[in-house]
């Protein structure tokens, strides 16, 4: 699974070829959890207020890339890197 994006300790991936809806697993500190583009949890928990802020933060700020990149996921294409947050 490629990393799309690594910042202040969080680790954002993106699957090839995965299901509905949208969304990125991320990492953080041993835990992880599955974001959809809103920023909702779908699954699991980053155990973090401030991870989780952050996290929706980029997700916030990077709409248009995650989405390009999902579409490239599911066509099995290169997934290209997304800006940290600074």
């Amino acid at each position: 699974m490629p990393i799309i994006s690594r910042f202040f300790g969080i680790i954002i991936r993106m699957f090839f070829d995965d299901h509905n809806p949208p969304h990125v697993h991320v990492e953080y500190s041993g835990q992880h959890a599955i974001f959809d583009f809103k920023g909702n949890i779908l699954k699991g928990d980053l155990n973090s207020k401030t991870a989780t802020k952050l996290v929706r933060e980029w997700i916030d700020s990077n709409q248009t890339a995650l989405e390009d990149d999902w579409l490239l996921a599911v066509d099995g294409k290169e997934i290209k890197k997304i800006d940290p947050l600074d």
